[in-house]
């Protein structure tokens, strides 16, 4: 049985070509992929393929674009068996973090993956990039998918989503996830490790969940930065901020005035590391007892990118009991470390 796989391109270096004649890179025709990439009819699944009508570079990507995106799948969702969406490589986190809150109870694969190199340059890793995560897309065991979660596929790794950073612009290898294990990689045979895959506890239907609101703000504390601008911030609803460590700031009596004044308006502060590696550890050292007197939120191991789109998916949700904080140290969907 051929499985059935919906390929969207939203835009991104993946779905560029070079005009020889003005060297600039300029989007190709997305009906075409099957002249540019012949090798695509060789894999045995059927690919439908959905280009936005305006490729969409990675920077603009927003929550106007993931809503569409989430819903484009909701809408297709019985009559593919997977998902793969194309996308510029400098917000694929940050979309792949979304959707994998966006899309409830998901029984089917959704990868995600781009390129370093224009799909029409000599030395492209899109190819591989392409055809591999057209695999992952439509892998399927005993009538299951072996895929039911929102991944990231780039250079012979397969990665969760909401899990993953961009850490170089410059190398084929461009994303990692420090804080969970790879969950398959392609060499000679495609390799996935079941273990590490995510599985939705309960049997409730798929559905999809747009919420997102705007009102979050996220900051990076450093040395010797003074805290007067937040005492200038317009009561936002959510701050993320990224501290050092396992969560220190500077422990001096305006730190805590300060911090316990956005408190006391009502702002929920969710408190993140700057450390690729590792989590927030309330009370390891005494300066981060601060977060632990203002009801700070410990965001543990989550990445910047997850962080950020949980926070606008689930502020003022009204598809979820209780109350922000509750929400938000749950790991929903493998985003966090239990």
């Amino acid at each position: 049985m051929k499985r059935k796989v919906l390929l969207i391109y939203t835009g991104g270096t993946i779905g560029m070509e070079k005009d020889y004649e003005t060297g600039s890179l300029q989007a190709f025709d997305f009906g075409n992929i099957f002249q540019k990439i012949p090798e695509m009819k060789l894999i045995e699944c059927e690919v439908s393929v959905y280009p936005f009508k305006k490729p969409v570079d990675s920077s603009d990507m927003g929550p106007k674009e993931w809503k569409f995106i989430a819903n484009h799948i909701g809408e297709n969702y019985d009559n593919y068996d997977g998902f793969l969406i194309l996308h510029g490589t400098d917000t694929m986190s940050y979309t792949a973090s979304v959707l994998s809150f966006m899309l409830k109870n998901l029984k089917k694969p959704v990868i995600l993956t781009g390129s370093q190199l224009p799909i029409g340059d000599l030395r492209t890793d899109a190819k591989e990039n392409l055809l591999t995560s057209l695999y992952y897309a439509s892998l399927y065991e005993n009538n299951e998918a072996v895929i039911q979660e929102v991944t990231i596929y780039f250079e012979y790794k397969l990665l969760r989503g909401n899990r993953t950073l961009k850490y170089s612009a410059e190398f084929f290898d461009a994303y990692q996830t420090p804080n969970y294990p790879v969950l398959g990689q392609s060499g000679v045979h495609l390799n996935v490790k079941k273990d590490y895959l995510w599985r939705n506890k309960t049997d409730d239907q798929f559905m999809v969940d747009d919420h997102i609101s705007q009102d979050v703000l996220f900051w990076r504390i450093f040395p010797g930065m003074h805290l007067n601008h937040f005492t200038q911030i317009p009561n936002v609803k959510v701050l993320i901020l990224q501290v050092f460590g396992s969560g220190t700031i500077f422990n001096t009596p305006k730190t805590l005035k300060t911090l316990q004044m956005l408190r006391d308006q009502g702002t929920e502060i969710v408190v993140i590391s700057q450390c690729v590696s590792g989590g927030i550890s309330f009370g390891k050292y005494s300066n981060s007892n601060i977060f632990t007197k203002i009801g700070a939120i410990s965001g543990h191991d989550i990445t910047a990118e997850s962080a950020i789109t949980k926070a606008m998916h689930l502020l003022d949700n009204p598809n979820y009991e209780g109350n922000f904080a509750e929400n938000f140290v749950r790991n929903l969907c493998g985003e966090v470390t239990e």
